[in-house]
C-alpha cells in the first residue's frame, strides 16, 4: 500500500505527537484541530485515521461501551513497541500506561500453556485507575 503524505495527514500526525499517552475518538481529533486553526472536515479525519491504522502508525479499539472507534499513537515518543504489550488506561483521566516488563511475558506463557490462548496486544486494554486518580 503506497504511504500518502498530505497537511491533513501532518496535522493529524502532529496532533497524536503532541497527545503520545491517550486514547482519543475522531471527534476529539477534529476538535484539537480545530482549536488550532485547522480547517479540516471530520470525514477527512476518519479518512486520515483509518489509513494511519493501516499503516500501522495508529492503534484503534473500541469505546468501552463499543459504540465508536478511539484511537492511540502507536510509535511513542518513548520508546514503547505499542503492538507487542498491553495497556492500561485510566477510566477517569485516560492516561494510558504501557506494560512492557517481564510480567507481561508470564501472563502470555501462562494464558498460553493453561488455557491454550495466544495474545494479540494489538487493541488490548486493561480498564482501572491510575495511582493519581485511585488516591482521591
Amino acid at each position: 500500500m503506497k504511504e500518502y503524505s498530505t497537511r491533513a495527514k501532518s496535522d493529524i500526525l502532529d496532533f497524536f505527537k503532541e497527545n503520545p499517552h491517550k486514547q482519543v475518538s475522531a471527534s476529539e481529533v477534529f476538535k484539537g484541530l480545530e482549536a488550532k486553526g485547522s480547517h479540516l472536515n471530520l470525514a477527512t479525519v476518519y479518512r486520515n485515521l483509518d489509513r494511519m491504522t493501516d499503516e500501522k502508525v495508529l492503534i484503534k479499539y473500541k469505546s468501552v461501551d463499543n459504540s465508536s472507534s478511539i484511537y492511540q499513537f502507536a510509535e511513542s515518543m518513548d520508546g514503547h513497541d505499542c503492538y507487542n504489550h498491553l495497556h492500561l488506561k485510566c477510566r477517569s483521566c485516560g492516561r494510558i500506561v504501557h506494560l512492557e516488563c517481564d510480567f507481561m511475558k508470564e501472563i502470555a506463557g501462562h494464558l498460553f500453556e493453561h488455557h491454550g490462548f495466544t495474545v494479540s496486544c494489538e487493541g488490548s486494554v486493561i480498564m482501572g485507575l491510575c495511582k493519581e486518580c485511585g488516591n482521591d
